[in-house]
């Protein structure tokens, strides 16, 4: 049995997981030792491999581009001015651009040491104790926000193929306190320069003609905004020539009315996606039960740099009557409280069906959607979940949750909920344990 720490297996699980936060669509820097650039597509990325500890800021300086993300692999290790290297790192980022830092968690370092000591481990250079405070606290002063933190890799042995079964089941364990070798940090660039941006909105409906025209007479005058597409699913009323002949009188609002192919309100979200053009994507239900006239702050709040991804939530303002009932309380309450525990981030409401995001997401979205076979029968644990898994700055927006006006709710509380139950111990496992 090999009990010894392999230096190829060790780097190999740190670049599988770094290649999550990948993204082709935007400007990628990899920052490394050497020997540490062993298995990231140079192909998708550009590379400052240093030869030693050196000039590591005099180097980055010199870099004349600008980018997206920049990863930084083992360096704060050996760093001597941990604010230089993170400020002028910074400088080298877009607005909204991110900085991932990985490094050795401080609870291993004396392990690892007497792993040297004793032959198990090869010896790759010294290495200081810096600690994840100190490293936050330096970014924050030199204007970057934590975006999130975990760690992974808990046993780092081969064992004859059992050692990544074991690594799997001891992080899925332990997920709560962050026990791996490795600690992963994302940062992002804390730019508020506001930037307006082209918009398209989804509304999907369901036996809802009653509801469409009183949501279009208040829908809000929307700078930039590409279109609304209405998608209607199959309706036991006139939904969709509802839909068309609103789109007619409302000519300035853009609206493209689709016939829905597919089933459920997920489907309908995922499907309107395909005919979307805007840089920015709201989803809002046509039930009113939130109001229209709230999307131009969900919009701001990213197009001013507080966000990448807007969650609303339905639980900070009192509830109107008859709105939710009580049993849709106390399960939006729990999964309240369940995944801002898996994706570390403190949510106040998981289920809120409106939403806005960055068109660059949609195919990490599809992707995070199709690895857990379509689940989701609303889509916000797809939205939410995968936004947090590649690092999207999350934010929340409250809004006055409204009783319907016409018609009753398409959700049946026991059968969606036992799905959303199941999809949620998936998603647990995608996410805390390591990608083999």
């Amino acid at each position: 049995m090999n009990f010894k720490i392999n230096s190829t297996e060790f780097y190999s699980r740190q670049n599988q997981e770094i290649k999550r936060f990948l993204n082709i669509e935007k400007k990628t820097l990899h920052i490394c030792i050497n020997q540490d650039n062993l298995f990231l597509d140079k192909e998708k990325l550009d590379v400052l491999a240093l030869e030693n500890q050196k000039d590591v800021i005099q180097s980055i300086f010199k870099l004349e581009k600008k980018y997206d993300l920049i990863i930084i692999t083992d360096l704060f290790e050996v760093s001597s001015d941990i604010y230089e290297l993170l400020k002028t790192t910074r400088d080298k980022l877009n607005n909204n651009g991110k900085i991932l830092i990985s490094t050795i968690n401080p609870k291993w370092r004396s392990v690892l040491r007497f792993s040297e000591i004793i032959n198990i481990k090869k010896q790759i250079r010294k290495s200081s104790n810096t600690k994840l405070k100190k490293i936050v606290s330096s970014a924050r002063s030199s204007g970057l926000e934590l975006n999130y933190f975990y760690t992974k890799q808990i046993f780092p042995f081969k064992l004859l193929g059992f050692g990544r079964v074991l690594n799997k089941a001891l992080e899925l364990i332990f997920f709560k306190f962050n026990l791996g070798i490795k600690s992963y940090i994302l940062f992002s660039n804390i730019t508020f320069l506001k930037t307006e941006m082209s918009k398209s909105v989804i509304v999907p409906a369901k036996n809802e003609s009653k509801n469409l025209e009183i949501l279009f007479e208040s829908f809000p005058k929307l700078s930039s905004l590409n279109e609304i597409i209405l998608i209607c699913a199959e309706s036991k009323d006139n939904t969709f020539e509802m839909g068309k002949d609103i789109s007619k009188k409302k000519s300035d609002l853009k609206i493209k009315v689709i016939e829905q192919e597919s089933k459920g309100k997920a489907g309908a979200v995922f499907e309107a996606l395909e005919h979307t053009t805007g840089e920015l994507i709201a989803i809002l239900d046509s039930d009113i039960s939130v109001e229209p006239e709230t999307l131009p702050s969900f919009f701001e709040i990213i197009e001013s740099g507080h966000g990448d991804f807007v969650n609303g939530t339905r639980l900070i303002y009192p509830i109107e009557n008859k709105s939710m009932r009580f049993l849709n309380r106390l399960g939006n309450k729990f999964f309240k409280f369940a995944v801002s525990s898996v994706i570390r981030n403190p949510l106040s409401d998981s289920l809120c069906g409106t939403k806005v995001f960055r068109r660059s997401h949609i195919n990490r979205i599809i992707s995070w959607r199709k690895d857990l076979n379509n689940l989701d029968p609303f889509g916000d644990f797809d939205f939410l979940f995968s936004a947090a898994y590649y690092g999207e700055k999350i934010s929340e927006y409250p809004v006055h949750y409204k009783a319907r006006i016409y018609g009753k709710t398409q959700i049946n509380r026991f059968r969606d909920g036992f799905k959303l139950i199941y999809y949620f111990f998936k998603s647990f496992s995608k996410f805390n344990s390591s990608i083999n």
